[in-house]
């Protein structure tokens, strides 16, 4: 059949490019999301922070939570590709027609963009804590980064790890607008590559499927780890905690509760 030799001959002239544009594709989506996340704890932390007794500190808490709050707007009621163009461009008009590196430059624009949808998610996943977390953090002294470092945080990173892997499989398709400021991800070779042999449908199917082994293959590893921060095969415990009678079974043997 023509259209899958075609298929074929694409795959074996153009395989570099492609398996580059998946390399570039998967660098640029994972380590912004890293970021993003980062961006998103500290963020996170900031904004249910207590207010101070201090009334300079209080008043800088407000400025930089009115900050934290017009950035988390702009970036998630904009479209990426027009945040790639203004930030991108912006930077060459700023510079008088200087341009940032094109990966790094692709890394910064989905990482801030990826920032503000990471904070609302931490927020989300911080105020789910119980406060009764929070009140024994403080009765034992511990201050709030504290508080956030040794009890909140290593809940919130479990509660929101589907949410953050969300956030990975979406980077990775909309890597594809970085072609508009000349990104070498995967859209863009394929695009390349379409100009070259004129069989677009072929070329773009082909993108297709990349991308869509990308997606799926992050995704069931990403549920992988979900499943082991989650212990269900690690451990059940049985009956109450109060009962003599109960049993906490782990892996290899059984405990009695007493």
């Amino acid at each position: 059949m023509q259209f899958l030799r075609d298929v074929a001959d694409i795959l074996i002239k153009h395989y570099p490019s492609l398996l580059r544009g998946v390399g570039f594709t998967l660098l640029i989506s994972l380590v912004s999301t890293v970021i993003g996340l980062f961006i998103g704890l500290f963020t996170g932390i900031i904004r249910t922070a207590p207010q101070s007794k201090n009334r300079f500190i209080r008043v800088l808490q407000k400025i930089v939570r009115i900050i934290i709050s017009i950035y988390v707007e702009i970036f998630r009621g904009t479209p990426m590709m027009v945040q790639a163009m203004v930030i991108y461009w912006g930077y060459a008009f700023a510079t008088g027609g200087v341009t940032l590196p094109l990966v790094p430059a692709g890394i910064f624009i989905v990482s801030i963009n990826t920032g503000a949808y990471m904070t609302e998610i931490v927020r989300g996943g911080i105020i789910s804590i119980d406060k009764g977390q929070f009140e024994g953090a403080a009765a034992v002294g511990m201050s709030h980064w504290q508080t956030m470092f040794h009890v909140i945080l290593p809940q919130v990173l479990r509660n929101i790890l589907p949410s953050v892997s969300n956030e990975f499989v979406i980077n990775i398709k909309d890597t594809s607008v970085l072609n508009v400021i000349g990104v070498t991800e995967l859209y863009f070779f394929a695009g390349i590559i379409k100009r070259q042999n004129f069989q677009t449908f072929q070329t773009y199917l082909i993108v297709c499927v990349l991308y869509f082994i990308m997606t799926f293959t992050v995704t069931r590893l990403l549920r992988l780890a979900e499943k082991k921060l989650a212990g269900k095969d690690n451990y059940v415990i049985f009956g109450s905690q109060t009962d003599p009678e109960a049993e906490i079974h782990i892996k290899g043997g059984t405990v009695p509760n007493d």
